[in-house]
């Protein structure tokens, strides 16, 4: 009886904490709800563990309601685009494609990135793979991808996703983890219209 009792204690405090999450992520994002479009200036940083000197350069954000993201980099040369459950990424010229209903490590992704562009209406309380917490006035949300098997996860091009959101509402940062290093993507002066 006791154990039971503990077991649904600590149900009862994840359930909370969950709800506790996503209603600071809800507010954090509210204004997504009446913008159709935001853009921002962005700073990329690629970091190669083998390599000593980072990669720096510089573009431009651009996200649509519903489902739409686009970062594009050196006028095209690099681009992360997200089209609803389609993605692509070109590096250094050279274009990659997947989806979300193909590659499930790109579904959580998706989602939150639809929530976001929702204003929260998007429910993102379900996802296994997705943690909220608070670091400052800032909501951290990291995305780990898990492989249904071990073949699956030496195939995946990401470890985690972390996104960055501050307290006004804006995307404050999106790092792509991998197994040699990351690519992280800093915005600034947002404008949404």
């Amino acid at each position: 009886m006791k154990r039971l009792t503990f077991i649904s204690l600590l149900l009862c405090l994840f359930t909370a904490t969950t709800f506790a999450q996503t209603a600071d992520f809800k507010k954090a994002v509210a204004r997504y709800a009446s913008v159709k479009t935001v853009t921002a200036a962005v700073t990329k940083t690629t970091h190669k563990n083998a390599v000593a000197r980072d990669v720096v350069s510089k573009g431009t954000l651009t996200m649509k309601a519903p489902a739409e993201v686009s970062i594009v980099i050196e006028g095209g040369k690099d681009q992360l685009l997200m089209k609803g459950s389609d993605f692509t990424m070109v590096v250094g010229g050279k274009r990659h494609t997947t989806s979300s209903k193909s590659n499930p490590q790109f579904a959580s992704f998706q989602t939150v990135f639809e929530s976001i562009l929702s204003g929260g209406a998007k429910d993102i309380s379900k996802l296994s793979d997705l943690t909220i917490s608070k670091q400052g006035g800032n909501l951290v949300l990291t995305i780990t991808p898990k492989a249904d098997s071990k073949k699956a996860g030496r195939r995946m091009l990401f470890s985690s996703f972390i996104m960055t959101i501050d307290s006004s509402g804006a995307l404050r940062s999106l790092r792509l983890n991998e197994r040699a290093g990351y690519t992280e993507y800093k915005f600034s002066g947002h404008q949404f219209k």
